[in-house]
């Protein structure tokens, strides 16, 4: 908190306009004329906490048994600091100041209204002590008040149990998160399979950036296009209208809902500041997907839909938990809100997202082991609706239990995989919003013709873009420490087909195998570089092509292709229509993207 203090022998000041989107009110008896009077001009600053308000206190205290003023006038001035608190928050503070100094002190103590431009004349003492500064700073740093949770394990029974008290024997997974989450133990690890894997396909950290943040060379391109474009066809399959957009990554702190969502969110912030302004980087697409729909004319009708986004998010993640595509500062997350009318509708719609969370780890072979981050009320009023997400998962769950009001959210469930070092990482989420419909000024038009606030799903179906593809990874990490030879699918494999010549004397038949699978849409290239055989189908297998197709001379006298599948590690004679037409089948459903390298690997750089 920053102070300039003037002892006046006459004060005042006209209110002009206002100087930001909601100003503090202005009462008819608001006094501005003052004489012999302490005009406080007063910053808050970003890093003031209301217990800075006692030291300010005493030193207006001792400022006043020297100076003898008649009264004190609190006004807020935002030219002091360069480094000022956000609104919400300067107001939280000035309005603890004048209210602890009205009560404490022994003369009339006012306090003139924030955020809004003010004209003034002032004609000051002039003795020594008629112009003074201070600068009051916090005792100690804020920190984020400690939530206590009460966690218990709940069966399909409905049975609340301590940790302590429920039998894992049949849940050993579920044992792991319980270990983690409760207790604080998770096991050391060791070399994960994960980091190497990710290194082949081309994502990286970027050693010219913040810590924390990847580069993606031309596989890992194909991988994250693949995945995004997913992620949008998964969204839509849920069977509700869902409307895609596009938004900035800043937000002023300045903006009440952008600030008091900030202070829910907690830690992990990324801030920045440009032209005296603080800024946040959007943590996921709430604040750029709520800022819009605040804005949409919305019936009862159109309820419910959703809002889609694939938003670079930033987390400020510590540097020792720093890890490639798992936890990152910089990542991509298909953010899916759905507005709902009420609770219940907002149940029935979680329990089909529920579902789709579940169906797209199935479909990599996973199973998750989910967390429910639940409150009091919650718990106590809906404990049936509670109890119909739990029947629904793939085992008993561990719930959090937290004091209501909290958060935004009355549930938010978390969906973990156990990978393949036996730790619990979690991927897919979603929550029930009861705060943000009203925060954020979001409205629909009741049956009634009432406006109301709707209540929102937030949902990650997939996870983000990067976690999804580390539990790809670490599928495949799970079949090498089974023995058997690890793949990617078919359909984010940055190569689907390779042909090879057996020599050179085949080129000409390999350039025709390949430019007619290309045909296709299918992301084949050809190695025509002038290297052995062997050296070029290990090389194949070592970058996981699903399908290497070697041509020579039996194959240019038949027609055919000789095709070496990694999925099943079998070789066939097939014709370019049946290669074909089984690579259309494997993809089917999913999203096709274009190759991103040249198709003849002589062209191509090492990287």
């Amino acid at each position: 908190m920053r102070i300039l203090a003037i002892h006046a022998r006459t004060f005042s000041y006209d209110i002009v306009k206002p100087a930001i989107e909601e100003p503090e009110g202005v009462s008819s008896d608001l006094k501005k004329q003052f004489e012999n009077v302490l005009v406080l001009f007063t910053s808050i600053e970003n890093t003031d906490e209301p217990d800075v308000v006692e030291d300010a206190v005493a030193e207006i205290r001792g400022l006043i048994e020297q100076i003898k003023p008649a009264e004190v006038l609190i006004y807020p001035y935002a030219h002091l600091s360069a480094d000022l608190a956000p609104p919400d928050k300067a107001v939280e503070i000035l309005n603890k100041l004048h209210e602890k100094a009205s009560s404490s002190l022994q003369i009339p103590v006012h306090k003139a209204p924030f955020g809004w431009y003010k004209s003034f004349k002032l004609e000051c003492y002039g003795h020594p002590l008629s112009e003074l500064s201070r600068t009051i700073t916090r005792r100690s740093t804020a920190q984020r008040r400690p939530i206590e949770k009460k966690y218990f394990i709940m069966t399909k029974d409905g049975e609340l149990l301590k940790p302590e008290e429920f039998d894992y024997s049949e849940y050993p997974e579920l044992r792991v998160l319980v270990d983690k989450e409760v207790y604080g133990r998770e096991l050391e690890g060791g070399e994960n399979r994960v980091n190497d894997y990710s290194k082949k396909f081309g994502f990286e950290w970027e050693p010219m950036s913040d810590h924390g943040h990847m580069r993606y060379n031309p596989p890992a391109v194909v991988i994250m296009d693949a995945v995004s474009r997913y992620s949008w066809q998964v969204a839509r399959s849920l069977g509700i209208p869902v409307f895609r957009v596009m938004g900035t990554n800043m937000f002023n702190l300045k903006a009440r809902p952008v600030y008091e969502h900030a202070v829910l969110f907690g830690d992990r912030l990324y801030e920045l500041q440009v032209d005296n302004e603080k800024y946040v980087l959007r943590y996921a697409a709430c604040h750029q997907q709520f800022a819009m729909m605040k804005d949409w004319i919305i019936s009862y009708k159109d309820l419910p839909f959703g809002v889609f986004e694939v938003a670079d998010s930033y987390r400020l993640e510590q540097r020792g938990e720093l890890s490639i595509l798992f936890r990152t500062r910089k990542f991509y997350m298909p953010d899916l809100h759905i507005l709902t009318r009420d609770l219940s509708e907002a149940v029935e719609v979680a329990k089909k997202v529920q579902a789709k969370i579940h169906e797209e780890a199935a479909k990599l072979g996973r199973k998750y082991i989910a967390l429910y981050n639940v409150t009091e009320d919650f718990l106590s009023e809906n404990r049936d609706k509670l109890l119909e997400f739990v029947k629904n998962e793939n085992s008993p769950v561990l719930i959090a239990v937290l004091p209501a009001g909290v958060y935004y959210w009355v549930i938010n469930v978390e969906y973990h995989i156990i990978d393949n070092l036996q730790r619990p990482r979690e991927i897919a989420t979603f929550q029930i919003d009861i705060g943000n419909g009203k925060r954020f000024g979001i409205t629909y038009t009741d049956e009634k013709g009432e406006k109301k606030h709707p209540i929102i799903i937030h949902t990650a179906i997939i996870g983000s873009v990067e976690r999804y593809i580390y539990m790809v990874f670490d599928t495949a990490a799970l079949m090498e420490k089974q023995g058997k030879v690890p793949y990617i699918p078919t359909w984010i494999a940055p190569v689907q087909v390779r042909v090879i010549p057996v020599s050179r004397e085949f080129l000409d038949y390999a350039v025709k195998v390949y430019e007619e699978i290309a045909k296709h849409g299918i992301r084949v290239d050809l190695d025509d570089r002038d290297l052995s055989l062997g050296k070029k189908i290990r090389e194949a297998a070592m970058n996981w092509v699903p399908y290497i197709v070697v041509v020579g001379q039996r194959e240019v006298e038949t027609g055919t292709i000789n095709v070496k599948i990694r999925v099943n590690n079998d070789q066939r004679v097939m014709s370019i229509e049946d290669l074909v037409s089984r690579v259309h089948e494997e993809i089917k459903g999913y999203p096709q993207v274009e190759l991103t390298l040249p198709g003849k690997l002589s062209t191509r750089p090492v990287f």
